[in-house]
């Protein structure tokens, strides 16, 4: 029997977009509740969950907790035997079910009532033991799973995700959560390094920085940049200003002119408004400039012009900015 796998996944799509478009009618004052008790919330979000419904809750509790809602998953079938004592006063408990009947959850809320924390349920089920004994619901009910036999959780756990994320969204601007404070969450990825790295971090400093008098030919220019090997060098006045940079691009330019390089001194050949950067600045922000004008390195100035560092594509490329 030929089977159009495409087709299958097709259906699969359509089955899951409705749950999503479905959850719309569920937004309410209960979603507006579960919002402001979690904002509130002086204590952390903790998500319980089992089977499907704890890899969902796993991912909640991780994106609530990069987004600026300190959360994390305590699986219930550990919490009845220890791990309660993870959940102190002043948490919300979090609690996934599609049925709204696992035994597991239902075990642990009286205890959760006597130490007075707060419960928000999130099932398939109005009229479910855990939707009725929580203090807000969230329905994520959907009209059918994406497997055709109806048995593995499929539209249901999209649905539940989609739920979570709509939390941790919500509550990442009511708290004017910024990609600041998203990059301090996140310092070891590649998405930290672009929100946090900057110049001062990667930049080549002291006598690593290539630079020659105005008074250097371009043969001595020439050596400074074989040896700091950045592929270019800036030229510095008197009083150790840039006056200019020159690169590797403008020596096979200036090759085509048969300039003599052991005479002609750099000044006379040197691009003079050169573009250049700050310290301070974001390594992703000085990227973004070596792109749009096509050059491949950046001199670092003080704010009176003189170089204090330099860096090229290489060193972004080395420090994961690229």
């Amino acid at each position: 029997m030929t089977i159009d796998y495409c087709a299958k996944a097709r259906a699969v799509f359509a089955i899951e977009a409705a749950a999503i478009v479905g959850l719309n009618q569920y937004l309410d004052h209960n979603f507006e509740r579960a919002c402001q008790q979690m904002f509130d919330c002086s204590g952390r979000i903790i998500v319980i969950g089992m089977g499907k419904s704890g890899h969902i809750g796993n991912k909640i509790a991780a994106t609530l907790a990069s987004t600026g809602t300190p959360a994390f998953f305590v699986h219930p079938g550990e919490a009845s035997h220890g791990d309660l004592g993870m959940i102190t006063k002043g948490d919300i408990v979090l609690a996934l079910s599609n049925s709204g009947e696992t035994n597991e959850l239902l075990l642990i809320v009286p205890v959760l009532k006597r130490l007075g924390i707060g419960l928000i349920a999130m099932t398939g089920n109005p009229q479910s033991t855990l939707a009725r004994l929580a203090d807000v619901h969230l329905c994520v009910k959907v009209e059918q799973e994406a497997c055709p036999l109806g048995l593995a959780p499929t539209a249901s756990t999209t649905a539940a995700l989609v739920m979570g994320d709509a939390l941790a969204v919500a509550l990442l601007e009511a708290r004017g959560f910024s990609a600041d404070d998203f990059a301090l969450s996140h310092p070891g990825g590649s998405l930290g390094k672009k929100l946090l790295l900057r110049l001062q971090d990667v930049m080549h400093q002291g006598e690593h920085i290539p630079q020659v008098p105005t008074s250097a030919t371009i043969k001595q220019a020439l050596l400074e940049i074989s040896q700091k090997g950045l592929g270019m060098t800036a030229i510095v006045d008197e009083q150790g200003k840039l006056a200019g940079i020159f690169t590797d691009g403008d020596l096979r330019r200036l090759l085509d002119l048969r300039v003599d390089i052991h005479q002609t001194l750099i000044a006379d050949v040197m691009i003079r408004n050169c573009i250049t950067a700050k310290a301070d600045m974001l390594a992703a922000e000085a990227l973004k400039i070596m792109e749009q004008k096509k050059i491949n390195g950046l001199i670092v100035l003080s704010d009176d012009r003189t170089p204090i560092g330099a860096m090229n594509m290489h060193d972004l490329l080395r420090a994961g900015v690229l």
